[in-house]
């Protein structure tokens, strides 16, 4: 399953490491967006595969960030 930022913005900080085991509505990162800090949460339960982005990047709205297998 495909996470993506829901805002455009810049990578503020990543919370969770590519093979953690997450819970539903989990932070795995967060962007920051007009001096706003938007989390972008796991939609489901699972196992966080690849992170595409590192802190410091810019996203833009709708960007794959990460990977979440079930």
């Amino acid at each position: 399953m495909k996470i993506v930022a829901e805002v455009a913005g810049k990578v503020w900080k990543i919370e969770a490491k590519s093979g953690a085991q997450l819970a539903a509505e989990d932070v795995i990162l967060i962007v920051e967006s007009m001096k706003m800090e938007i989390p972008v949460v796991a939609p489901a339960a699972g196992k966080l595969g690849e992170i595409s982005v590192k802190e410091g990047d810019m996203v833009t709205e709708g960007q794959v960030v990460a990977v979440l297998e079930s």
